[in-house]
């Protein structure tokens, strides 16, 4: 990933090379550099992420090890201001209790945090959506709230989430094109276009800028965890409302809006952030997966309003 582009939006380059990662690798690696974790039993998560490969370390903790180059460039993010950012927030976060270095073939730093309880948030499993949306306003109320001085912007730690959304504006055509007539293509250019041309007020605040399900932990279909910080930092916040179309219902999305009082301009820009990433999620699925799916279903949501 390169920050050279044109008219100063950067360019987001090729895709990761990414590398694999094992539990006998894993094992090695705690046994080395944290020897006192060593008797502790290490098993992959079930659909542990796609930046970071995820294990669990004996009954309490996760191993998290950065995909590629690119994705590690948040570990040492994510030590610094993940407890900073827990003291806040009105859900429970990863707590990072160590970091790992390269080692036994594994060429990047890495992290174990504490681990957090709960399943993922899909659609059918949250108990009461409206209850739900409110409950993750207040969470995203909460950490736009954050003193930002310091606070990282946006740049290839966080693939420059929180920066002007035509940085994605390549991958939003292409994801258009790439779908051809499965799609609505003239209303999904307008809700683009508009959200390209509405402008930002430059107010900085803090975002997760991943608030997607698999982030997202339920207990008893209740909101009960935020996770993966690693596209965090302090800019635009409108990553953050690209939620409110690909997890929440119609009536979850009037509360959401209404709680964090999102003007036009700022609600226009998350909708494009949705538009960008389920078109992205969509086109690179096949088309009778789980995935393309419920991707179709988000656009619905999108085109809707």
């Amino acid at each position: 990933m390169s920050d050279a582009g044109v008219d100063g939006i950067p360019d987001l380059g090729p895709p990761p090379e990414r590398v694999v990662v094992d539990v006998e690798q894993v094992r090695r690696l705690v046994a080395t550099q944290f020897p006192h974790w060593a008797p502790l039993p290490v098993e992959p998560v079930a659909n542990g992420g796609w930046d970071n490969w995820t294990f669990h370390l004996g009954s309490g903790m996760s191993v998290r090890l950065p995909s590629a180059a690119e994705y590690a460039e948040a570990v040492d993010k994510e030590h610094r201001w993940l407890p900073l950012l827990a003291r806040h927030l009105p859900v429970p976060v990863p707590t990072p209790l160590a970091r790992g270095g390269p080692g036994g073939g594994y060429p990047y730093a890495w992290s174990v945090y504490r681990w957090l309880d709960g399943e993922t948030a899909r659609f059918e499993r949250i108990a009461d959506p409206v209850r739900f949306a409110l409950d993750l306003a207040e969470f995203v109320a909460a950490l736009h709230d954050i003193d930002t001085t310091g606070g990282p912007r946006p740049g290839r730690h966080n693939w420059y989430r929180g920066g002007p959304l035509r940085t994605y504006h390549a991958q939003a055509r292409r994801g258009i094109r790439a779908l051809g007539d499965r799609i609505a293509a003239a209303p999904a250019d307008e809700i683009w276009e508009r959200a390209l041309d509405a402008g930002w007020d430059g107010t900085e605040r803090w975002f997760h800028g991943d608030l997607a399900q698999g982030n997202l932990l339920l207990d008893g279909g209740r909101l009960a965890g935020v996770i993966d910080f690693g596209t965090c930092g302090v800019g635009d916040p409108a990553c953050d409302l690209a939620v409110a179309w690909t997890l929440l219902t119609a009536d979850g999305r009037r509360v959401f809006r209404d709680r964090l009082s999102v003007d036009d301009a700022t609600w226009a820009r998350g909708r494009g952030w949705a538009l960008w990433k389920t078109l992205v999620t969509h086109a690179d699925a096949p088309d009778d997966s789980e995935a393309a799916v419920d991707s179709r279903r988000i656009l619905d949501e999108i085109l809707r309003g």
